[in-house]
């Protein structure tokens, strides 16, 4: 039975062309609101945000191996090696939660690291920024686009099947950029 629904193309099944910014929003909209600290959105890779991301004894018990700071240097996201000493590994990226902020320099290379980390036995991901629904959040969408082949708007029903999450207008029309390009590319 699962070999007859691999068989339909799923980017078809949904929408042929990628959802305006508008349409998108009435998704994001939809649904339950979670509003749990962190969420599990893909195997071994959580979302979260600032109160656990300063919580070393939380990431510990989660099992966390890898932390993606999407607020890298900005007001209590002041995240790095120091902190989380020598048994998690830490990169940054120090976005702005902001329509005009320019996020697409970040997608490729943060969705490379969470892929490199999950390739890693026994490896756990948290990206966070602030509240865990914007800045962190699309880096994951960006991650499942890339390296999961999901488009735009599955990649948003997934990680809402577990999370609440909302990225600003900008992020969503960089990830629609995303969603285009690597449509054309596959």
């Amino acid at each position: 039975m699962q070999s007859t629904v691999s068989n339909v193309p799923e980017s078809n099944a949904v929408s042929p062309a990628t959802p305006s910014v508008k349409d998108l929003v009435k998704v994001l909209f939809g649904g339950k609101r979670f509003g749990n600290h962190v969420d599990e959105v893909w195997p071994n890779l959580f979302i979260g945000d600032m109160s656990v991301a300063n919580d070393r004894y939380s990431l510990w018990k989660l099992g966390i191996t890898h932390v993606l700071n999407a607020a890298h240097g900005k007001m209590h996201c002041q995240g790095s090696h120091d902190f989380y000493g020598s048994s998690v590994e830490y990169y940054g990226v120090p976005a702005d939660d902001s329509p005009s902020f320019d996020l697409s320099h970040y997608l490729f290379p943060s969705a490379e690291y969470i892929q490199s980390a999950l390739d890693t036995a026994g490896a756990r991901v948290f990206v966070h920024c602030a509240v865990g629904v914007s800045r962190s959040a699309s880096l994951v969408l960006a991650y499942l686009m890339i390296h999961q082949n999901y488009t735009l708007l599955e990649a948003i029903n997934k990680v809402k099947e577990h999370r609440w999450i909302f990225p600003n207008t900008g992020f969503l029309k960089q990830l629609r950029a995303l969603d285009m390009k690597t449509r054309k590319s596959s």
